[in-house]
């Protein structure tokens, strides 16, 4: 086995990108975060509370620093090797409360979002589940140089589709999200723990941080 290779148990962070504390995504993201621990990975289940933050502002970051909302996601980003988003849709695109927490953590140096896989699912009481947001919620992790994962899984009339237990009441949609679930976790495992290339991985465009050359796998 490689010397760099990963020490212990998967590690993966979970977390509904909804306030409310009865939103469909909190209760889909406690079902992904239950079939992440079912294989023996570490599952992190956090809510969106755990990284309350006011509205990006940059007077306020220059005299106060990073929030603690965003710190805490910030510690929670480098303690996990994944991390899984469910996000509901607004107005066809990403909930604004996501995209300020996103917005504030990518202040941080080193960038705690770069070279991290990242799983995007959905629920919504639409026809279309939330899809659409899912591609607006994208951009700005890819490119923070998250690794997003192909497949995306978005559950529509979400306000029907859970079981008194936190199943899907469709069959098939509960073995579609488990096999999408594997499947991104064989791809995180095949990374984390079987390093085979050296890469210099940038931010983004002009980034002057002066990263190290990494180990990482690239597919």
């Amino acid at each position: 086995m490689p010397t760099d290779a990963h020490p212990g148990p998967l590690h993966v962070l979970v977390f509904g990108a909804a306030l409310r504390a009865e939103s469909t995504n909190a209760r889909l993201a406690s079902l992904v975060a239950r079939m992440i621990a079912d294989t023996g990975v570490t599952a992190d289940l956090a809510t969106m509370r755990d990284f309350d933050t006011p509205p990006y502002d940059g007077d306020a970051e220059a005299s106060e620093g990073l929030p603690e909302g965003a710190l805490a996601l910030r510690d929670r980003l480098e303690q996990c090797d994944a991390f899984v988003i469910s996000s509901p849709e607004y107005n066809a695109s990403m909930p604004g409360v996501l995209k300020n927490t996103i917005d504030w953590v990518s202040r941080v140096q080193p960038q705690p979002f770069k070279t991290k896989h990242a799983l995007l699912v959905s629920a919504s009481p639409s026809l279309v589940g939330g899809n659409r947001g899912l591609w607006a919620l994208r951009v700005p992790l890819e490119h923070l140089g998250t690794r997003v994962y192909p497949d995306m899984f978005s559950l529509a009339k979400a306000h029907q589709g859970f079981t008194e237990d936190g199943m899907l009441t469709d069959s098939g949609l509960q073995e579609r999200l488990a096999e999408t679930v594997a499947a991104f976790l064989r791809l995180v495992e095949a990374d984390v723990r079987y390093v085979c290339l050296q890469r210099r991985w940038y931010e983004f465009p002009g980034d002057r941080t002066e990263a190290p050359v990494t180990q990482r796998a690239e597919d």
